[in-house]
């Protein structure tokens, strides 16, 4: 039986932290946090840093009747990313992944609107990106945020997570200028195996945890820590 490695995505954050030190109260870098599950590590992550804290969109493309397993996915800009393996083994048709895509675009549209309110994004362009997850499974989301976040002109652009595959690892690192990951667990299995808590993060949290983050006062006590 497997041995968690984190106790919840705050514990994990912090880990995630000590490993971002070099970054720490840098004007220019930007923590982005993939909702919903990236988030709370995100923002664990720009509290310590003392740096600015957004969200990238971006939606798992599920295989239809096996939500979890990942054909690809899309970012807010559009991008679509896909997993040729996956097409292939299940057989999906062009069409149902068409219907897939159209499906989550509206997702991506509503949580837009949810997390937002009436706040621009942050700015990308020539900043140093800190890209952040609770985990990277298959790697297909985190390629599409990737994809999305290209194409607005980052100076350098990172991946931060505290879980993957090594061969996860070795794939990203392909695509971005650094690849920063606190445990690599072997065989990996599924990410959920590796938290003792591991609750579904809710739309209320992610936006208490963004609008918290605009105020530097708000921020500090929004988010307990064990000491």
């Amino acid at each position: 039986m497997s041995t968690p490695i984190f106790r919840d995505r705050l514990d994990a954050g912090r880990h995630l932290a000590e490993l971002l030190r070099a970054y720490d109260q840098r004007p220019e870098v930007l923590v982005l946090g993939l909702p919903r599950g990236g988030v709370p590590v995100a923002a664990v992550v720009a509290k310590v840093l003392q740096v600015e804290l957004d969200i990238c969109l971006v939606r798992k493309l599920g295989v239809p009747g096996n939500p979890e397993l990942a054909m690809g996915a899309v970012g807010w800009g559009g991008q679509i990313t896909r997993n040729p393996h996956v097409l292939e083994s299940s057989r999906i048709t062009p069409e149902a992944f068409a219907a897939v895509v159209a499906q989550e675009r509206q997702e991506l549209q509503r949580r837009e609107r949810c997390y937002r309110c009436d706040r621009p994004p942050l700015q990308v362009r020539d900043r140093t990106v800190i890209l952040i997850d609770d985990g990277v499974a298959t790697g297909a989301t985190m390629l599409a945020a990737i994809a999305s976040l290209e194409s607005q002109g980052p100076s350098q652009l990172i991946v931060a997570v505290p879980l993957a595959s090594t061969l996860t690892v070795e794939t990203l690192a392909e695509r971005v200028d650094e690849v920063i990951c606190a445990a690599t667990p072997h065989p990996f299995r599924y990410l959920g195996l590796w938290y003792q808590e591991f609750a579904p993060t809710s739309d209320e949290e992610v936006c208490q945890l963004l609008e918290a983050s605009s105020s530097s006062s708000d921020f500090a006590s929004g988010l307990e820590f064990d000491s």
